[in-house]
């Protein structure tokens, strides 16, 4: 799964793809044309802690999420450069960053601190974005139409780009733009970047961490169904540095119960309809990653294809029932597995041990 991090220039997406990477970062005045930053990043689940320090695994493999964070542009240009751009369009979700700090590093922007205004820029160049792709994908087909006979001419995807360009032409994203099903199977190779599921990063000074958001930022977030996490970017950069037992006193010591980088990992997970099972044992333990609604064949073509092909049951134990029985093994003597078919929907949490035959 990999997710762009999006913002205009100096809103401190630099800093939030350091806490998030866990890596150091060089944070100053914006720099254009520069290579994109590429970071696999560790997803935080206290389940999977829970398991390692159960079973002792001389293995661990956490799920994980790749995160892309592209050169700023220059002030008055286009939100994205090609490159960038490319790499949203081959993202999964997107993790909008808008400033809502004041800094006397770096002056407020034109009209003042307004993260809705920017938000609502921001996506205006999404919506510019895709308006170019439709605009192009239309020359196209018209060319390759004038080779037809008229009877081949056009089709659905012209007939669903066309309705798309009036929509986004009335400055609307394509998130709210209705597609049955097929509809989507047919346009879904333009990969849309006003289409992508998007959680908006409120970077909030030091000062507003614990505190709720603005009232009209509160009210657009909820009207909208929009995701939306006050984070500072700053202190969780910092925070990122630290040791486990450490990062744990510093927000203790702050009055906050989990760090945003969790609290925005977590999001993105639940935005996209993402859940996790696990395999566990002595050689390893591992986090999967699936969609909500998959069935055992599907999770365990994740773990491999010949599981998939050789398919016969899955042993299933919910993960508070293991950590309940205290192992494998007490759970296997206490009748805790069940076995279930192809069909089963697994569930969030669920440990699977699958049986086949190839």
């Amino acid at each position: 799964m990999k997710v762009a991090i999006v913002g205009g220039s100096e809103v401190g997406k630099t800093s939030l793809f350091g806490a998030l990477t866990r890596q150091p970062v060089k944070v100053g005045p914006a720099s254009f044309g520069g290579d994109n930053q590429i970071a696999v990043v560790e997803v935080p689940d206290r389940r999977m802690d829970r398991l390692i320090e159960m079973f002792q695994p001389r293995k661990q493999s956490h799920a994980s999420v790749t995160f892309v964070d592209g050169a700023a542009a220059p002030a008055g240009g286009r939100a994205f450069g090609p490159q960038f751009l490319q790499e949203v369009r081959q993202s999964d979700a997107l993790v909008a960053v808008v400033r809502a700090f004041q800094s006397d590093a770096v002056p407020d922007p034109d009209g003042g601190l307004n993260p809705l205004r920017d938000y609502r820029n921001l996506e205006a160049e999404l919506i510019l974005s895709d308006l170019d792709l439709i605009e192009k994908r239309l020359e196209r087909m018209e060319k390759q139409d004038r080779s037809k006979p008229k009877s081949a001419q056009g089709g659905l995807e012209k007939e669903i780009l066309l309705r798309m360009k009036d929509h986004l032409e009335q400055e609307q994203p394509l998130s709210s733009f209705p597609l049955s099903a097929s509809e989507d199977e047919v346009v879904r190779h333009l990969e849309f970047v006003s289409r992508k599921p998007t959680v908006v990063v409120l970077n909030i000074g030091e000062d507003a961490i614990g505190q709720e958001p603005d009232p009209e930022v509160a009210a657009w977030a909820e009207r909208s169904g929009t995701p939306i996490i006050p984070i500072c970017a700053a202190v969780e950069m910092e925070v990122a540095q630290l040791g486990p037992e450490e990062e744990a006193s510093f927000l203790e010591a702050m009055g906050v119960e989990e760090s945003g980088r969790a609290r925005l990992l977590r999001t993105v997970y639940q935005l996209l309809g993402l859940i996790s099972f696990f395999t566990v044992g002595e050689d390893e333990v591992k986090a999967w990653t699936i969609r909500r609604g998959d069935d055992a064949v599907t999770s365990a073509g994740k773990i491999h294809s010949d599981l998939a092909r050789g398919f016969i049951r899955a042993e299933v134990i919910a993960y508070e029932a293991m950590i309940g029985a205290g192992g494998s093994k007490q759970a296997k003597e206490q009748g805790l597995f069940r076995l279930e078919t192809k069909t089963y929907r697994v569930q969030d949490g669920d440990i699977l041990n699958i049986r086949f035959s190839v």
